[in-house]
């Protein structure tokens, strides 16, 4: 199989969980989302890597909405790790490293965190270890530039803009605000809705923190909805209004 061909089956398998958890964030759906949707896979790995894709927004519809996290779905996140286990060493933040090991490596550790809220510590088998080093680069926000980039990778991390989480990608985003008011706005402005849509997460997270903000994020998330569509963006811009609501 060629690489294309793998990447389009595992952005498929990632959209389909995706819409799965959705309907389980609006109360639609069944009670083991994840689960289910790694046995109905025609590729059990695509399904796999899919949990990993999406990290910890799988969790979403525990964390927001309130529904009871099914042990099996425990099960079939742990499942994913053992399948796909992250590397033992700490990536280098970009731009001394490559930036997609790095993000993966805190996409993984919020999944693992929030994981052991919800099942009281029982995630033995799964090891992610927290990288030491949050986006570099918000400090030159102050006098005007570095924003652009800097909340494009805040974006890219946005699975990390849910409740019971807290680390020093969250102590940037706090820094920040204007920021990541600006690289919304801009995506928004770019007709880049997926970016808008990562990037507005982090404005509703702060939202929910009691951050004063440069702007309200609500509208913002409206028009996204309003104007794109995709199974992924409705998650984050569902994820968004959960939090803007708090």
């Amino acid at each position: 199989m060629s690489q294309d061909r793998s990447r389009t089956i595992y952005q498929e398998s990632a959209a389909g969980l995706a819409r799965r958890a959705l309907g389980a964030l609006r109360g639609a759906g069944g009670t083991a989302m994840v689960a289910e949707h790694v046995e109905s896979e025609r590729d059990p790995g695509a399904a796999l890597a899919a949990i990993r894709i999406l990290g910890a927004d799988v969790l979403a519809p525990a964390v927001l909405g309130g529904a009871a996290f099914h042990p099996l779905d425990a099960e079939a996140v742990a499942l994913s790790f053992t399948a796909l286990p992250p590397s033992r060493v700490e990536p280098l933040p970009p731009p001394a490293g490559p930036e997609e090991p790095w993000l993966m490596a805190w996409r993984d550790w919020g999944t693992v965190t929030l994981l052991t809220v919800l099942t009281s510590g029982d995630t033995a088998r799964m090891t992610a270890p927290r990288p030491s080093s949050p986006p570099a680069g918000a400090p030159a926000v102050e006098d005007g530039t570095g924003w652009a980039a800097w909340s494009v990778r805040m974006g890219r991390l946005c699975a990390l803009a849910l409740p019971g989480l807290e680390s020093p990608v969250h102590d940037a985003a706090r820094a920040a605000p204007l920021a990541l008011a600006r690289g919304a706005t801009r995506a928004v402005l770019r007709r880049d809705y997926p970016t808008a849509a990562r990037i507005v997460r982090w404005l509703a997270w702060l939202r929910a923190d009691g951050v004063e903000l440069p702007l309200d994020p609500v509208p913002l998330v409206e028009h996204i909805a309003l104007m794109a569509g995709g199974d992924r963006l409705a998650l984050d811009t569902a994820i968004a209004r959960r939090l803007a609501a708090v």
